[in-house]
Formats: C-alpha cells, structure tokens, sequence
C-alpha cells in the first residue's frame, strides 16, 4: 500500500513539474509574441513616408498630377505634394538643374535635352484639340486647312466654309509643351539660316500663356481659333474635328484622331522614396483610373 501512495505521489510531482514547465513556456511565449508585435509597429512607424515633393512643369499635366497627389496624400498624409504649372521647357529645366524633384512636359524631350541624363516616365497620352467660338458654324478643317491657318496662308473664314470675316489666330508662349507637339505634328516648323528649327506660325498670332487663356481668349473672341489640352475643352469653346474626326479619347485609342502627345513625368538619377512613392502611385491600377477620367491611360 504504500508503494502504491509513493507512486501516486511521485506522479502528482511529476504532473505538477511538467505542468509549471509548460505554463512557464506559455508565459515565455507569449512575451516573445507580444515584442515581435511592438517590433513590427515601430518598423511599421519607421517605415512612414514624410517630406516634400515639388513637381514642376507643364501646365496640361498639371491638373491630372494635383488630382493624383491628392489622392496619394490620403494614402501617405506624412508627404506633402506641391504642383507648379509653369511650362514644359521650365519643368524639364527644372529637373535637370535639381530645383524640382520631378519635372513635367506635355512633348517629347529634344534631342539636346535627351542628353542631360533625364529619366522619362510616360505617364499619360492627351489630345490637343483646334477650338473655336461656339457660334464659329465650321465643324470640321482638314489638318492642311489647319496648318495653313496657323502659317497665315488662309485668312479669312469664308475660305474654309464659315463667314466672311478675318481669322484670329490664337497660340501658346515660346516654352510651352502643347505649343511644341501641336507645331510639330502640324508641320508647323522651319528651319532658320543656322539651320534651328523655328515656328512657322503667323507672327500676328495672339499669344496666351496657359490653356486656360487660350480658351479664354477663344471663348471671348467670335472669329479666333487656337488649340488646347483635351482635359480642358469644356462648353465654353468648340472642338473641331480634323479630317472628319471628333477629338475623343476613344478616337486617340483607335488612332484615328491624329493630333496627340505623350505626357511625361520627369527625374534625374534617384528620386528620393517620396518621389518614387509618387511615381509609383501614378503608374498603379488606382493612379491610372484617376488618369483615365480625362486623359488616356498607358496601361
């Protein structure tokens, strides 16, 4: 009999031991669990985004890019996105001479800035659309008809279909993205003596700086024509057709509507985390249905 009660009691010892041991086990565990969490939020805190990032340049890409740093500060409230729209030449200048940390152009890069070490991120396509007053009865120019306008070679409505009254033609400021890719695509370049290639546009032409006052300035003026970034042609002013087709979206998909340029977002050597944070948003499913409301998407 007591045997047994020695064998009994050794097996309560035993049972006892192994059961402290093992709620010791749970204890110690549980705090390496708890510190793994705290460790993973401070990385978590370390890992935040904050700082500035300047964006400077085009102003037809200015109002899709405040659109996305708007909904990027949501997502990272700790960067501040600032949006500068002074022109396509002063953005890729801009980039290159550091001031901006990412610049913008509505037009190609020229060759002579392809070799300052820019790093191009397409981040969009846009139509540049030929306006005119909405009472302006023309509906549709060929793109010679276009051309020869913008050159001075026809001057009056009626030579195109409308009234007998004198064209005012209405252009951008030297420097401006729209100005060169409309010049460009339109044939509306020449070369000079020294062999630079200058503007061929009428020099009575009305200069505006902006889209927005060109299509003031349309808007305002019965006879005028000038061109504007499709993402600002709204019921103030008439979008012509061009050789028959409508300025869509639809129509620059299909490649049927001719008068388009890419939209550039601009960096040179490493952005900084921010900045890459914002590009990165920019080329995102999310960032290109924001772009895809006015503008078309490259994806």
């Amino acid at each position: 009999m007591k045997k047994i009660l020695s064998l009994l009691l050794i097996a309560v010892l035993a049972i006892g031991v192994f059961a402290g041991c093992s709620n010791e086990k749970s204890v110690e565990e549980s705090k390496e669990e708890k510190q793994t969490e705290e460790k993973k939020s401070e990385e978590k805190q370390e890992a935040k985004l904050e700082g500035s990032v300047s964006v400077v340049g085009s102003t037809s890409v200015t109002p899709v890019a405040q659109n996305l740093a708007d909904a990027f500060s949501v997502l990272e409230s700790g960067v501040q996105i600032d949006v500068q729209g002074v022109g396509s030449t002063a953005g890729v200048k801009a980039t290159d001479d550091g001031s901006a940390d990412i610049g913008m152009a509505s037009r190609n890069l020229k060759s002579e800035e392809k070799e300052w070490g820019l790093t191009e991120h397409v981040i969009a396509y846009d139509g540049i659309t030929v306006v005119v007053h909405p009472s302006n009865k023309v509906e549709d120019l060929t793109g010679e008809q276009v051309t020869k306008i913008f050159k001075g070679e026809i001057k009056n409505w009626k030579e195109v279909g409308g009234e007998d009254k004198e064209i005012l033609v209405i252009s951008r400021e030297s420097g401006s993205g729209t100005r060169g890719a409309f010049e460009e695509i339109m044939h509306l370049q020449e070369k000079n003596a020294e062999g630079k290639k200058v503007s061929a546009v009428i020099k009575e032409a009305l200069i505006a700086e902006g889209n927005g006052a060109v299509k003031a300035n349309v808007a305002s003026k019965e006879y005028s024509i000038g061109y504007i970034s499709l993402s600002y042609l709204d019921e103030s002013v008439k979008g012509l057709k061009v050789d028959g087709v409508e300025p869509t979206i639809e129509n620059i998909k299909a490649e049927k509507y001719s008068v388009f340029r890419p939209f550039l977002m601009l960096t040179k050597g490493e952005p900084s985390p921010a900045a890459k944070a914002y590009l990165d948003f920019i080329l995102s499913d999310e960032g290109q249905k924001i772009v895809g409301e006015k503008l078309i998407t490259v994806k």
